[in-house]
Parts: C-alpha cells; structure tokens; sequence
C-alpha cells in the first residue's frame, strides 16, 4: 500500500505542475487575438485605414465585431488559464476535487495538449485512494 500511496502523490505532483504548464500555453495562445482586438480597436478610430479601392468605407460595426471578439476570446483565454492555475494549486494542495475534475473535463477542448492532460487528470483523479486524499 505505501507503494502506492507514493506513486500517486508522484502522479499528483505531476498533474499539478502540467497544469501550470498548459495554463503558460492557453495563456499564450489567447494572447493571439489581441491582433483582432488592435483591428477592431483601429477600424472604430480611423475607419479610413481601411478605405477600398473604390473609395467606400467598411461598415460602422465591422470594427465593434472584431474588438468584441477579440476581446471575448483573450479575455475567456487568459480565465480558462487562471482556472487551470488554481487546479494545479488545488490538485497539489489536495482541495477542492470537484473544481478540479470539471476543470480536467473543460481542458479536454484545448487540443491536444489539454484533452491529454484532461484525460489523465480525470483517470488519476478516480482512483480512490486520490479519492481519499482529498477529504
């Protein structure tokens, strides 16, 4: 039995520091559409940037839909990766085991590096002597 109780404490440790890992990257990958939200963000201030050849100007709202979507997906970016920080947190501190097997489910949509470390967190997690150690 201590065998193990050691190994998932080593696999515990593990999932926790892939977490900060995965977050580092969901992190970075938002950080993406900052170049739609400075689009947006320009298009609303200087719409004659982006004049046509034919001289006519983009809609009013063109500029709007790009700075909303730009800054909806960086800023649900940059929250999914403080999520995935505090299940790394929670997963080495042995707290909070529902927030972290919700959070191994939603990870799963961040392919692939996500769905892997979603997968085995939610296999570790089920083990009942993880179980236990969360109570």
């Amino acid at each position: 039995m201590p065998e193990a109780f050691n190994e998932d404490e080593r696999h515990l440790k593990l999932l926790s520091m892939f977490h900060y890992i995965v977050a580092g990257l969901v992190a970075l990958f938002s950080c993406i559409f900052i170049a739609h939200l400075i689009i947006g963000i320009i298009a609303i201030v200087s719409p004659q940037m982006f004049k046509g050849n034919d001289g006519s100007l983009p809609p009013p709202f063109f500029g709007w839909i790009f700075a909303l979507i730009g800054g909806i997906a960086v800023l649900s970016g940059w929250v999914f990766a403080v999520c995935l920080i505090l299940a790394g947190r929670f997963l080495a501190r042995r707290k909070r085991y529902l927030f972290c097997l919700v959070m191994a489910g939603i990870s799963c949509m961040f392919v692939p590096f996500g769905t892997i470390l979603g997968i085995f967190t939610i296999i570790i997690l089920q083990r009942p002597a993880v179980r236990e150690q969360f109570k």
